[in-house]
């Protein structure tokens, strides 16, 4: 038998062989206006820069919720976080797992899949579930509601 690496169960992992890379996982409500057009943007711009900086992940969007998973080098992700707080395309930011760890990537290629709300909703319930910070609780509170509040392909705020 093999594991997710494909190396034979019970081998020893060569340590030295794997890289270390920072993950950054979030979810976020879209600002009004945008949409699929403006996540198509969105997702050209990501795969034009974040090649050259080593960074893969996927962007999720759904009825007007973004979850996204970003890994790579760690001082290349701290800045992408950094610019991603600072964009007006999305607000209630809740950071849902950050690490480094020597792995391989779960992403290899930069992908964009749109899916449907209770896809997204699952992620974010277990979110909740685990939340200890009042603000996310409360961040994660309001987008699962939004989920809840309309259409599931209903963009922006409701």
């Amino acid at each position: 038998m093999f594991d997710e690496y494909g190396i034979p169960r019970g081998a020893e992992l060569d340590e030295a062989a794997l890289p270390a890379l920072y993950h950054y996982v979030y979810c976020s409500r879209a600002a009004d206006g945008v949409d699929d057009a403006e996540v198509g943007r969105i997702v050209g711009s990501a795969q034009r820069h974040n090649l050259a900086r080593g960074i893969t992940g996927i962007l999720v969007f759904g009825s007007g919720v973004f979850f996204q998973w970003i890994e790579g080098p760690a001082s290349q992700i701290q800045e992408l976080i950094a610019s991603l707080h600072g964009d007006s395309r999305h607000y209630d930011i809740v950071s849902l797992s950050q690490s480094e760890e020597e792995r391989e990537r779960l992403y290899p290629n930069w992908d964009m899949e749109k899916v449907e709300a209770e896809d997204i909703r699952l992620v974010l319930q277990d979110a909740l579930e685990s939340a200890e910070d009042k603000n996310n609780v409360a961040a994660l509170t309001r987008i699962l509601k939004q989920l809840d509040s309309g259409p599931l392909d209903s963009l922006g705020r409701s």
